[in-house]
């Protein structure tokens, strides 16, 4: 994912997750979207992986939270400790935490598509 950023013009501040999702920690340029990263990160890095593992795919959506530079050291601290997050709360608890830590409002129906 770093080259990848790296090869598009965006910084991968850090990357980690599990095996049912990843988390990034990107600083976006002004002169790209966020859909044309993701649709880069996950195009390039699809077609990596399933060189290595046959049948890889990443869900169709995507999930993007602004952070204030001044916290990037405690996101970077919670992308860092995915599996000790996930011994806790599932993937998908932690996942409506944050959205509702956020305001961001979300049908539950179509949350994990």
């Amino acid at each position: 994912m770093r080259g990848i950023g790296r090869n598009i013009g965006v910084n991968v501040i850090a990357v980690g997750g599990t095996a049912d999702h990843v988390h990034l920690l990107l600083a976006v340029p002004p002169t790209v979207t966020v859909a044309q990263i993701m649709q880069d990160l996950k195009t390039n890095s699809s077609r990596h992986l399933n060189e290595e593992h046959r049948g890889f795919g990443w869900q169709d959506g995507y999930a993007a939270i602004s952070v204030s530079p001044s916290q990037s050291h405690r996101v970077v601290a919670y992308i860092e400790h995915q599996v000790e997050h996930h011994r806790v709360r599932t993937f998908e608890e932690e996942y409506v935490a944050m959205l509702d830590r956020s305001g961001v409002q979300y049908d539950s129906s179509h949350l994990l598509d």
